[in-house]
């Protein structure tokens, strides 16, 4: 019992010296007076202000997320050139049947192609299963994504310093 009443002690004088505990302490303090003229005030929205630009007309997803996406969908592509390659070598029957399955279905959506891979017949579940596993290998293990950042900003400037000497030229050309 002196214990606990020792601890309580302590733990009222630590709650002066912490700030933290010395607001909660107040703050239940005055919760509990009848007045509180501060509780009628209409709160203001916080403003976050941030080192990014605002890009509008994305909706749900932001840029990155419609890259993310398009990328998840080249995955899916590279993955089935890969498996391709390596059927075309040893399972020729198999890469006839991609190849046949390839003719018919469009590989824009990477998701439903390998859904409608897989309900398509027995042997064609196990090449979407491979063509999963490869995706998924590919984009975690080989894929440089340093090197996607180094070459997506580089051919961004080349693009827009090209751009802007085109038209400079031609400015000038007009003037002559």
């Amino acid at each position: 019992m002196e214990s606990s009443t020792t601890i309580l002690q302590l733990s009222h004088q630590i709650s002066f010296l912490h700030p933290k505990l010395c607001r909660r302490r107040r703050r239940s303090i005055m919760d509990s007076s009848p007045f509180r003229p501060w509780k009628h005030r209409i709160s203001q929205p916080t403003r976050f202000y941030c080192q990014k630009m605002y890009v509008p007309g994305f909706g749900e997803a932001s840029p990155e997320a419609k890259g993310a996406k398009n990328l998840h969908n080249f995955f899916t592509y590279i993955a089935v050139r890969i498996v391709t390659a390596q059927l075309q070598s040893y399972n020729p029957e198999a890469y006839e049947e991609l190849m046949e399955f390839l003719g018919t279905h469009s590989l824009n959506d990477g998701d439903k192609f390998c859904a409608d891979l897989m309900r398509e017949s027995l042997r064609h579940k196990s090449l979407a299963l491979r063509i999963l596993e490869v995706r998924s290998a590919y984009c975690k293990n080989d894929f440089e994504w340093d090197n996607l950042k180094r070459l997506a900003s580089k051919m961004v400037d080349e693009s827009n310093t090209r751009i802007m000497r085109d038209y400079v030229l031609e400015h000038v050309e007009r003037e002559k």
